[in-house]
């Protein structure tokens, strides 16, 4: 299937301005086939400001966030890009994303990220639920980005295209989280700085299967595998060795400072789908755990082994900043050049695998009238 390309600029509303939103917000400004309506707040003081300084793009463009959402949809967006934080409430998210769809706009979302591939993670009448408000509204919710996202659907399963005979895909993260700004995900979810003690939401037993469970599964249903149930969750934490300065924590020395996860899908007890995350709040610790490439301070690994044996590593950094930035950026502009094609896709959830072909259409410089 080629790309998908509107006969006229999608409207478009960006639900949230932080860490993703704000990325999300310069994307549509740059897209030529979307046009930026309306921008949702939760945070009262940013209510009535212009959607540009809070994007920081240093200019404004006219349109003033609002935190009102009935706002919003009287508006009648062809579409929203939900990028609000869904990681410590995924269930009332969902219903938010229930709620768009059913209203009749289409939804890009960055999570919640079990979304990308739900069954065996959702109970059947929730999905029931989605798919019932998505036929009422004739509207579609497609959820992804990089890690939950291309990183580890779309970019593995092109790759295996290549591939004469597949015994293992393994798609991981390697990343130097020190730099990443948000201190829930860093200290609550995850537990680094705190006491070894201590066991993060991530680390509860079930927890890693909804949140990368989808990643898992969708590669293997990429891949024509039926996985023995459930998936085997493997972690290994790691106290720091000497204090380590974090822009969402200081790391003291002692307390957690990293950590090598596993979440494992086998088929007869062979591992054949297998996500990996290092994440070091200190570069140069751990050296036993495989490290990014020399020069950078992260990657996203993939590794076929088979005939032949594979693997690419994914790199990218911010023209002005590190990794965590880029990430964000990525993050919010496969949602946005996705926007297109999910406007154009059947009713209900939409997963990487139904899509076209993704492009950036449009972005090259100098290509835009």
């Amino acid at each position: 299937m080629s790309q998908v390309v509107p006969q006229k600029p999608l409207r478009v509303v960006v639900w949230s301005t932080g860490t993703i939103g704000r990325h999300a917000i310069a994307g549509v400004d740059a897209h030529p086939d979307l046009e930026l309506v309306g921008v949702w707040v939760s945070n009262p003081d940013k209510h009535g400001k212009d959607a540009g300084v809070l994007a920081e793009l240093g200019r404004e463009l006219g349109i003033a966030a609002t935190t009102d959402r009935d706002e919003l949809i009287a508006l009648r967006p062809d579409a929203i890009i939900h990028t609000a934080m869904t990681d410590d409430r995924p269930f009332e998210a969902i219903e938010d994303l229930i709620w768009m769809i059913e209203s009749g706009v289409d939804v890009v979302s960055s999570g919640p990220v079990l979304l990308q591939w739900p069954e065996k993670i959702l109970p059947p009448e929730m999905l029931e639920r989605i798919e019932d408000a998505g036929r009422r509204g004739n509207a579609s919710l497609h959820v992804n980005g990089i890690d939950p996202g291309f990183a580890n659907d779309i970019l593995p399963l092109v790759m295996t295209s290549l591939s004469q005979r597949i015994d293992e895909v393994r798609v991981m993260e390697i990343c130097d989280y020190s730099t990443y700004y948000q201190p829930v995900v860093m200290g609550d979810l995850f537990g680094f700085g705190k006491p070894m003690d201590f066991v993060g939401m991530l680390w509860q037993p079930g927890i890693l299967t909804m949140a990368w469970g989808s990643v898992v599964r969708q590669i293997a249903a990429g891949l024509g595998v039926t996985l023995d149930e459930p998936l085997i969750e493997d972690v290994e934490r790691r106290p720091a060795e000497r204090d380590t300065p974090s822009v969402s924590g200081d790391v003291a020395a002692g307390t957690m400072g990293a950590v090598r996860f596993q979440l494992i899908g086998t088929v007869d007890g062979v591992p054949r789908v297998v996500l990996e995350h290092i994440t070091r709040t200190d570069a140069e610790a751990h050296p036993d755990w495989e490290k990014p490439p020399a020069g950078t301070d992260g990657c996203y690994r993939v590794k076929i082994t088979g005939e032949p044996m594979m693997q690419v590593d994914f790199t990218h950094h911010g023209e002005f900043g590190d990794h965590n930035v880029s990430g964000m950026i990525t993050t919010a502009q496969r949602l946005v050049n996705a926007l297109p094609a999910v406007v154009a896709a059947k009713p209900g959830l939409v997963t990487a695998i139904d899509l076209p072909l993704v492009t950036g259409r449009g972005l090259v410089t100098g290509s835009r009238a």
